[in-house]
């Protein structure tokens, strides 16, 4: 079985396979090149999975409902919940990426 390196991010000084995968998300800054490095990383359900997730957060920021983000998205709202506890209680992660976004539809 393979071991878990993301476990614990930073726990093998010689070896932070997570922080050297944020790196290559930084480095890239153009949106196709971003498209073609999340092709080729992931797999189409985790495409999905993170399409799905990431879709909701305008919605649950906006205050829309579980169920009506479920009944627009698709997504399930064990989904959904999962993604209104990391805003309240993760890293930040969704927060700073919010932030960042850019404005309108690139694609």
């Amino acid at each position: 079985m393979k071991r878990n390196t993301t476990a614990t991010p930073g726990a093998n000084d010689s070896t932070d396979a997570l922080g050297d995968l944020a790196d290559a998300f930084v480095r890239l800054t153009d949106i196709d090149d971003m498209r073609a490095f999340l092709t080729d990383l992931c797999t189409p359900a985790e495409l999905e999975a993170m399409t799905d997730r990431w879709r909701v957060v305008p919605a649950l920021v906006g205050g829309t409902s579980y169920r009506q983000i479920h009944e627009n998205t698709g997504v399930s709202v064990t989904t959904v919940g999962r993604v209104a506890r990391h805003l309240e209680h993760g890293a930040g992660g969704y927060a700073a990426a919010l932030a960042g976004r850019r404005t309108g539809n690139a694609g």
